[in-house]
């Protein structure tokens, strides 16, 4: 016990919990917020556009951060399945009236909010997958029967979010679905049958190229062939990622400056605010720049770990590494996708790109991590 810790008795009750608060998180959460507004005024050209509006969806984040941080544990437990059942109806909502853009059904107008129920069921899946395998006794996590009930908890979601169309979200609750299962223990066996079906059905759909049973339309494979090699069509196709990339090599060690960054200044980098804001940032700021954010995302996920690791009950661990799971798979894969390694799939960089329900949902889920770390035996 810190020294901190053991003073703690001498502080009035309703001031106790505050105290208790994993500080270091919450500021490393801050200067993440803070690096995204500087770079969301940089975009817009020194204005506040972008800038404005974040800052205030962040201040509400905030709030609603502490508010969840400071409810028991025990709360969020008992309402796992009903923010579950929440996430899924309003998946279902936004696919009979929801808004559409970029040809996407994809947000919600609810007020003055603009809402995307795919960011919410992210953090719905942790917390059901969460509340299930701490009521499963652990001798039954890897029985096929008992696995049939989380399976159909992953892919409810994945098949309604498919539907917008959104494959990439789509991916990444897969991912956060099977990083759950591994965290609470389903024998790797499982893992390594569905690793191997997965790369079969990709050697199939190569194989099957120029073929009378070919698996995949002409243009998808075109699409493929421009991930692979965006300079086969610069103008057309491959001119996002060949964007993307000038962009990210050109700033070099320091960066041109702040604010000083041509590729976004004169409108040639897609998407600036949002899903290639960090090509942005390497521009300006160059590699010690985004050094600084990937330093940042590596502290979060390293005191959410730490989390995990202190929590005396099996709930609180697994909705803690899922949580952890679902942030690290944001800004990887993020990064990732504007380096040219992995495709454009319309992920955002978490609390630095551009959108509130991104960020609300995101800060949210941090304040889950921050009522385990308050509520966890002293």
């Amino acid at each position: 016990m810190s020294y901190l810790e053991s003073q703690v008795k001498f502080v009035p009750a309703g001031l106790r919990k505050l105290l208790y608060l994993n500080w270091p998180l919450v500021l490393l959460l801050a200067a993440t917020c803070a690096m995204g507004l500087l770079m969301l005024y940089s975009v817009a050209g020194g204005g506040w556009e972008y800038a404005g509006p974040q800052a205030s969806r962040i201040a509400l984040g905030f709030a609603v951060m502490l508010g969840v941080a400071l409810t028991p544990i025990w709360v969020w437990r008992s309402l796992s399945w009903l923010a579950y059942l929440l996430s899924l109806a309003l998946l279902v909502l936004v696919l009979a009236v929801g808004e559409v853009g970029m040809g996407a059904q994809r947000w919600l107008d609810i007020g003055p909010l603009r809402i995307q129920p795919s960011e919410m069921a992210k953090i719905a899946l942790v917390m059901a997958l969460a509340a299930y395998f701490d009521w499963l006794p652990t001798r039954r996590v890897s029985h096929p029967l008992w696995l049939i009930p989380p399976i159909v908890i992953i892919l409810v979601p994945a098949a309604l979010v498919y539907m917008q169309p959104n494959l990439g979200t789509v991916m990444l609750i897969l991912a956060i679905g099977a990083a759950m299962l591994w965290c609470a223990g389903v024998h790797w066996a499982y893992f390594a049958a569905v690793f191997g079906l997965v790369g079969g059905a990709v050697a199939a759909v190569f194989e099957s190229r120029g073929t009378p049973w070919q698996l995949l339309y002409d243009y998808q494979y075109s699409r493929i062939d421009t991930f692979l090699d965006p300079s086969r069509d610069p103008l057309g196709e491959g001119y996002n990622i060949t964007q993307a990339k000038i962009a990210l090599g050109s700033g070099g060690l320091t960066g041109r400056g702040f604010m000083q960054g041509t590729q976004s200044r004169l409108n040639f980098l897609p998407e600036k605010q949002t899903d290639f804001i960090f090509n942005t940032l390497a521009e300006e700021f160059g590699f010690l720049g985004t050094s600084l954010l990937l330093g940042l995302y590596v502290l979060i996920v390293g005191f959410v770990v730490a989390t995990a690791l202190q929590a005396a009950d099996r709930y609180s661990r697994l909705l803690v590494m899922g949580i952890g799971v679902s942030f690290f798979l944001l800004f990887a894969v993020n990064m990732l996708m504007v380096m040219g390694m992995a495709p454009v799939v319309g992920l955002p960089l978490p609390l630095v790109s551009y959108g509130g329900s991104a960020a609300l949902v995101l800060l949210a889920a941090f304040g889950l991590v921050q009522s385990a770390h308050v509520h966890r035996p002293r």
